[in-house]
């Protein structure tokens, strides 16, 4: 203890003051500083291969077609209904949920792909519910979740009665173009 207050003295108020802001300058270079540099370097490195890229050039309606013909073909034909809706069914089960009887509704447009709207009421504990959701999306391209809603009927319930609103998409059959 005697010889830090004899370094202590050795340096005097001036240098106890420049080795407080020492010790705290690193903290902050540590906590503050290097993640902004290195964040600064990520937006240089994704500014660089859009740089790389090149040129945007413009898509002419022919290639428009052709691609919104190559979309159409990764969608799976509207006669695999049952099949995609059966996968829906097995996910719930997998997650241990309680399904009781939905809403159905087959949507045809003019253009564009054909639309399968499902709505679900589920009962289920919240970690069920996200299990399900999240299955559905990582192994579902096809599916996009529209709507969710939870609700409990005590607050110390650990069930949940959700509905859940799930629209599946098909390629558009022989009557339906795009």
């Amino acid at each position: 203890m005697s010889r830090l207050n004899e370094i202590l003295s050795r340096l005097g108020a001036l240098g106890v003051l420049g080795l407080g802001m020492l010790l705290f300058c690193l903290p902050f270079y540590f906590s503050a500083l290097r993640p902004a540099e290195r964040e600064l370097d990520a937006q240089g490195q994704a500014a660089q291969r859009l740089r790389a890229r090149g040129p945007f050039h413009g898509v002419a309606i022919d290639d428009r077609a052709a691609e919104l013909l190559r979309f159409y073909t990764l969608l799976p034909p509207l006669e695999q209904l049952p099949e995609e809706l059966g996968r829906v069914y097995a996910l719930a089960r997998a997650a241990r949920l309680d399904l009781t009887q939905g809403e159905y509704r087959l949507d045809k447009y003019a253009s564009g792909p054909v639309a399968y709207r499902i709505t679900l009421p589920v009962r289920g504990g919240y970690a069920q519910l996200r299990a399900f959701l999240d299955s559905v999306l990582r192994e579902m391209p096809i599916a996009s979740i529209d709507a969710l809603r939870f609700e409990r009927k005590k607050a110390a319930d650990t069930q949940l009665e959700a509905q859940i609103r799930l629209t599946l998409y098909f390629r558009p059959g022989a009557g339906v173009r795009g």
